[in-house]
């Protein structure tokens, strides 16, 4: 049963194949939706409006807390799933379980803050006998699109504060990690969520996502992927409120103040994650041209110590990435890159979907390995020879979702906190820096609105206001 749909788990007949992300095997299959098939899961969706709507606050956290809790306790079904289906090693998929029961922790804990604030009616003349108020209510049904890179957490992010704030959801998982998301629903019912608080449908962008779009009867989308499709998601939601987290080639600056190590210590660790399959991975490293060399080196070490292969081995670093297309795609910016003067200090090779952690030097703005998204193990490194430089080379792209700067000048870090164009600028640290409960997102083509619990919970909400004008003997 890989579909859930009024109320009820249910098969169809055309079924979708869950790939082992490292030897291709075929793990599982799940039922793929039709377009009538979404058609009856938003149905369901609003028929449940009133039932979520109706929901006292405490009940929504308690099934919000109540469903942390069992994913605590199923750490490692959800590990293993996601090690399998993902390609994600098991560590760092341990490590997506912990950040979402966070998740549904500070969804709960939202459910219960969700509240409006007073008016005071009488800043303006005219109106000192009336009492004004406002209050959030949930905007009904929520379609809830997610990518396939964090398949367990970045669902939490659209389901928890959606439920905290009363909503419906449809989910639709990524066609290529559907097994998380089955799995979280069932956790979900076992908290105690209503049946008809949330339908899942399976199937690709093109025929389950473009009929989530073409429905009038969604009040608000949410959607993590690729810039492309957030913006055919804009095109087709008419009146419907969006959320959108998109791409970014997150910069790092490393000024010649910089502790080296540390700075590269980190830029590894956040370079070469998950195969550097994050949104805010490290992509482009901002040297300054003094240390340089030095810094080079010091990344270079560290890449060679990487352990690349099954990610259910508990030694693994750096696993496969989601297609061997993709790994194709990158294998053919590496040498275009190299075909114009880059350099390839290390990694390089491929072996179906497993790309060598690769570090680029004398990377240059035009190549694809930093104008582009690359979604992949790979860091080019370019080089600056003062801050104003470097803030130019990071503003210098259609994204802006985070970015990063090692300096132990607090002048130079707030200069580039200042003036780097995203969401969000980490200092002394890397891009890939995210606390679940931080407002997140991006600017220019790497979204709209805000994560985190408490931010999307009023996404997802909107605002009233309540006035009165009461019997003036309240006032005497």
């Amino acid at each position: 049963m890989s579909l859930h749909i009024e109320s009820n788990w249910i098969d169809t007949d055309e079924t979708i194949e869950v790939i082992n992300k490292y030897d291709g095997s075929v793990i599982d299959e799940v039922s793929k939706a039709t377009p009538d098939d979404v058609d009856d899961a938003i149905a369901a969706a609003r028929d449940g409006t009133e039932t979520m709507r109706t929901m006292p606050a405490y009940e929504r956290a308690e099934i919000l807390q109540t469903t942390a809790d069992l994913i605590e306790e199923r750490t490692e079904e959800f590990a293993k799933i996601m090690a399998a289906e993902a390609g994600k090693p098991i560590e760092t998929a341990r490590g997506e379980v912990g950040r979402a029961v966070s998740t549904f922790t500070f969804s709960a804990e939202e459910a219960k803050r969700l509240g409006g604030e007073e008016i005071p009616t009488d800043a303006q003349p005219g109106n000192g006998n009336r009492i004004a108020f406002t209050k959030r209510y949930p905007k009904g049904v929520v379609g809830a699109i997610s990518p396939f890179n964090f398949p367990l957490n970045l669902v939490a992010h659209k389901l928890g504060p959606a439920f905290a704030g009363g909503n419906t959801v449809i989910l639709k998982p990524a066609t290529t990690t559907p097994l998380t998301a089955i799995k979280l629903v069932e956790t979900l019912f076992d908290a105690g969520l209503p049946r008809d608080a949330l339908n899942l449908v399976n199937g690709s962008g093109s025929t389950v996502g473009q009929a989530l779009l073409d429905s009038d009867d969604i009040d608000h989308y949410t959607f993590t992927g690729s810039r492309s499709v957030g913006k055919m998601v804009t095109e087709h939601s008419g009146l419907a409120s969006v959320s959108l987290e998109l791409g970014n080639n997150s910069p790092v600056i490393v000024h010649e103040d910089a502790d080296i190590e540390d700075a590269a210590e980190r830029i590894i660790d956040g370079g070469f994650s998950y195969a550097g399959q994050m949104c805010i991975s490290v992509q482009r490293v901002l040297a300054h041209e003094e240390i340089h060399d030095e810094l080079v080196e010091a990344i270079v070490s560290r890449v060679d110590e990487l352990v690349v292969g099954n990610p259910l081995d508990e030694e693994t670093d750096v696993g496969p990435m989601i297609k061997t297309a993709d790994a194709e795609k990158i294998e053919e910016w590496i040498q275009n890159a190299t075909e114009q003067g880059a350099e390839v200090v290390t990694g390089g090779e491929r072996d179906g979907s497993v790309l060598q952690p690769t570090v680029i030097d004398n990377a240059e703005q035009t190549m694809d390995v930093v104008c582009q998204e690359a979604f992949a193990p790979i860091i080019a490194v370019q080089t600056y020879d003062d801050v104003d430089d470097a803030i130019r080379l990071a503003n210098d792209t259609d994204y802006g979702l985070q970015a990063g700067i090692f300096t132990f000048d607090h002048r130079i870090g707030l200069k580039a906190a200042t003036n780097i164009d995203c969401g969000g600028v980490m200092i002394n640290d890397i891009s890939t820096f995210r606390a679940d409960h931080q407002p997140y997102g991006g600017s220019k083509d790497s979204g709209i609105g805000r994560e985190g619990p408490k931010y999307a919970v009023h996404e997802m909400t909107e605002e009233r206001v309540i006035a009165f004008r009461p019997n003036e003997d309240l006032f005497l």
